[in-house]
């Protein structure tokens, strides 16, 4: 038997599910070329979190394949992409978009994700005094042949998705991308749906 959870982020912000070892997570993007951040803690013990940058380092790639594991701080695996239902392509290099980006472009006081994903943790009773580097699905930023990074247009279909498999429990936090000045979600900010399937004992 079968546990199914759905959970809707809307447009602009972020929301927070806890995720038990073997759970199933997709993430959707029902209208297309929405990016949607993703973070990971663990919810035992001390605190650990998804590392893009440990990720990167341990699979020797800019971003997993399907089989491959997003690795947190201490090198322990803490999800599995288990199937990618999108084109592509995700990004591990850029942050989270902050206030700071919004202030540099003329737009005070403008949702973003980092503070939307610290205030789902504060939700959850966690304060972090810093903001991880998310894991950005549907993002199309791959670096440029002389190095040069920028942001195009998320060419992710409506209903482009990827599938995760919890390693561990943990709490997940994932936001819709707040960025709407640029091309990165298609010129307009749209919603993202988390499913999570857990097998009931």
């Amino acid at each position: 038997m079968q546990d199914h959870r759905h959970l809707v982020v809307p447009p602009q912000s972020g929301r927070s599910i806890r995720v038990s070892r073997g759970d199933l997570i997709r993430i959707i993007d029902p209208k297309g070329q929405q990016v949607a951040d993703l973070w990971a803690f663990t919810t035992e013990g001390k605190l650990d979190w998804l590392s893009t940058s440990h990720t990167r380092d341990i699979n020797e790639k800019l971003f997993p394949v399907a089989g491959q594991c997003f690795y947190s701080a201490n090198g322990v695996p803490m999800l599995t992409l288990v199937e990618d239902g999108s084109p592509g392509p995700h990004d591990m290099l850029f942050p989270a978009c902050n206030p700071a980006l919004y202030e540099r472009a003329g737009f005070a006081d403008h949702p973003n994700c980092q503070d939307n994903m610290l205030n789902a943790l504060a939700r959850e009773g966690i304060d972090l005094p810093f903001c991880p580097d998310p894991v950005d699905f549907f993002q199309n930023s791959l670096p440029e042949p002389d190095g040069h990074l920028d942001v195009y247009a998320s060419i992710n279909p409506p209903g482009g998705y990827v599938t995760l498999r919890a390693e561990l429990d943990l709490l997940i936090v994932v936001t819709a991308c707040s960025v709407d000045y640029y091309p990165t979600n298609g010129g307009v900010c749209t919603e993202i749906e988390i499913e999570v399937t857990s097998r009931l004992p």
